[in-house]
């Protein structure tokens, strides 16, 4: 579904993704891995057209998105989580909601994954007048991820879900995102809770400054000593 060969990305002088190479199967969950500044985000951020490529390439279902812009990707069915959340902080939970559905024209189908995303998350239908900046941070992540999905995305990224929330809502998110993937949506995961992460994918890349150094399905990397040593705290 998502390809990705030798990709290098700068920032200036900066050489952050070293002619890296992965594989997203349809229908899957894949996770990115690694500590801070190891070169996750930028990773994903490239893919979507909002950071430009040095070189490389990085093809979904054949085609090349290097040459689109971000509107052009997420039309063709690709949707970020942004780190940090990013939500619209002036705006109710419904605005936030309809944000994600700008560049579509189907309003009854609107109404319908509205619903859908109510559903997943009963804490927003509570809090659909609430203005976003007002949310908890969890609360905030759940409307960030329903947002996305009001693009009807085949191929979802998520950028550090868990970040900076308690560990009872990191585990609702988890359990979030295992649900949303059961929905027929594929999925590539960048965290920094590797426990978490390796738990719940097919497959996943160890990321270190700027290079894939180890990569497997999440039961390999759970039991790899250098895994362990290096992120599981053992």
């Amino acid at each position: 579904m998502l390809e990705i060969q030798n990709l290098n990305v700068h920032y200036g002088g900066i050489h952050a993704i070293k002619g890296i190479s992965l594989k997203v199967e349809e229908g899957k969950i894949v996770s990115l891995i690694g500590a801070n500044g190891a070169g996750k985000s930028t990773t994903l951020r490239t893919i979507c057209g909002l950071k430009e490529a040095t070189n490389g390439s990085i093809k979904y279902k054949g085609i090349e998105l290097t040459k689109l812009d971000t509107s052009e990707i997420v039309k063709l069915g690709v949707t970020m989580v942004p780190e940090g959340r990013r939500v619209f902080s002036n705006l109710t939970v419904y605005e936030n909601l309809l944000a994600g559905a700008y560049l579509r024209k189907d309003k009854e189908n609107i109404k319908k994954d509205i619903e859908y995303v109510f559903d997943l998350f009963p804490r927003l239908r509570e809090r659909i007048n609430q203005r976003a900046g007002t949310l908890s941070g969890g609360e905030q992540q759940m409307l960030a991820i329903g947002r996305a999905l009001m693009s009807r995305p085949k191929l979802l990224l998520l950028d550090e879900p868990s970040l900076g929330l308690a560990p009872v809502i990191v585990k609702e998110v988890f359990r979030l995102i295992r649900r949303i993937h059961e929905e027929g949506v594929t999925i590539l995961l960048v965290e920094q809770n590797a426990f978490e992460a390796l738990k719940l994918c097919d497959y996943a890349y160890v990321l270190e400054t700027g290079r894939i150094v180890l990569e497997g399905t999440g039961k390999q990397l759970l039991e790899d000593e250098r895994v362990k040593k290096a992120y599981l705290g053992g």
